[in-house]
């Protein structure tokens, strides 16, 4: 009876915390996508030129495509900070 809760309680641990890597994983890619950096947090900056009356972005967040595996595969895209100089690489569909 021991034997088997302890392998129940074993089974869950690791369960959750597979779900929480892959949480992790995913909430880091939606920063990135989204332009700001997960380690540093810094944001894209905006500036605003009056005479012209023109709106400038800098991107802090460059990504790259590293692989294109065709119309219907995974693409695996580099994302670099320019702050921080973080590189990741991640394969998005």
């Amino acid at each position: 009876m021991q034997t088997l809760i302890f392998l129940l309680l074993t089974f869950l641990i690791v369960v959750f915390s597979i779900l929480l890597y892959y949480k992790n994983k995913h909430s880091r890619v939606d920063k990135l996508n989204k332009g700001i950096c997960p380690t540093c947090g810094d944001k894209a900056k905006t500036f605003y030129d009056e005479k012209t009356k023109t709106t400038f972005k800098v991107e802090v967040i460059t990504t790259r495509i590293l692989k294109n595996h065709g119309c219907s595969g995974i693409n695996d895209i580099e994302y670099t900070c320019k702050t921080c100089g973080l590189k990741e690489v991640y394969s998005q569909a």
